[in-house]
């Protein structure tokens, strides 16, 4: 395998493009609604891990700069992405940024304000170097949906926000602010296939069979798009994101088909069991697996 091929070894703490389905969905949609923003800019992806999103934000932009804190995950984006003279990586503290005031016309950071105490001076630094009409793009889980009502720690998080919290820590360096929700949804998509049509229509069923207007779903993550004085006029009410392979609806149906089998296999087994019970006529010990006992 070449070196540029190797991948980082994933421990749960920063995403690598090697994993899949869900995971890899969430991810690779921040940097791909990024894309429009990202062009022809100057661009900080700040705590960039593995390089995957520098990269392809690259292919739009003036030029990026990666930075993140981990030198493996720095050695290994300038092994795999390097021979893109538009980008670079640098190791250091997103927190304690190492760039001239204005440097930059987007600043970049997804998952990385839940993983640090220094969150003021992230934000703050991540202002500093914006120009004035600069945009930053940052993303969140949302502390009561992630972790409260799924009952679950994530142990590589030091401190994660409330949507309110959140918005409290952008609103003192930002004058405008749009706040998106991301979640992995099971959806029925519409859409023209002659390009003609606009805006888009969203309905959300309860389980009453009430159809209402919207997406009406508790956010997992939040992503924030930030500017110093005005936010792009052409920002996007919906943005989608998928792959080509489905791999998510193929694990789906895969798991499906499996449980199926081995429910229509218990049943084989159950009625084998039965009939060897009426043919034989013995009477279950306590002795047989408990299996057997019915």
């Amino acid at each position: 395998m070449a070196e540029q091929d190797k991948a980082l070894e994933f421990t749960g703490e920063r995403f690598t493009p090697e994993c899949v389905r869900e995971i890899r969905y969430e991810h690779w949609h921040r940097y791909a609604f990024a894309l429009a923003v990202a062009r022809g800019k100057r661009v900080l992806d700040a705590a960039c891990g593995e390089g995957y999103g520098s990269n392809l934000l690259a292919g739009v932009a003036e030029h990026v700069t990666g930075v993140d804190i981990s030198v493996e995950a720095i050695e290994h984006a300038r092994t795999r992405y390097g021979d893109r003279g538009n980008l670079q990586f640098h190791d250091g503290d997103a927190a304690q940024l190492a760039f001239a005031d204005k440097s930059f016309d987007v600043v970049v950071s997804f998952e990385t304000l839940e993983h640090l105490l220094a969150q003021q001076a992230l934000v703050a630094g991540f202002a500093r170097v914006l120009a004035d009409d600069g945009i930053l793009l940052i993303s969140s889980p949302d502390k009561h949906t992630y972790s409260e009502v799924a009952g679950f720690r994530n142990e590589f998080h030091v401190r994660e926000l409330y949507r309110e919290e959140l918005l409290d820590l952008l609103r003192p360096h930002f004058n405008g602010i749009r706040l998106y929700g991301q979640k992995l949804l099971f959806q029925s998509m519409l859409w023209t296939l002659d390009g003609s049509g606009e805006g888009a229509a969203m309905q959300t069923v309860d389980a009453d069979g009430k159809v209402s207007p919207g997406l009406d779903y508790a956010p997992l993550y939040f992503v924030a798009v930030c500017a110093k004085q005005e936010l792009p006029a052409d920002l996007p009410r919906l943005s989608s994101f998928g792959d080509r392979e489905e791999s998510v609806y193929s694990h789906y149906n895969g798991e499906v088909r499996r449980n199926m089998s081995a429910g229509a296999r218990i049943a084989e087994l159950e009625a084998e069991i039965d009939r060897l019970r009426t043919s034989t006529r013995i009477t279950p010990s306590s002795r047989w697996p408990r299996w057997l006992r019915r």
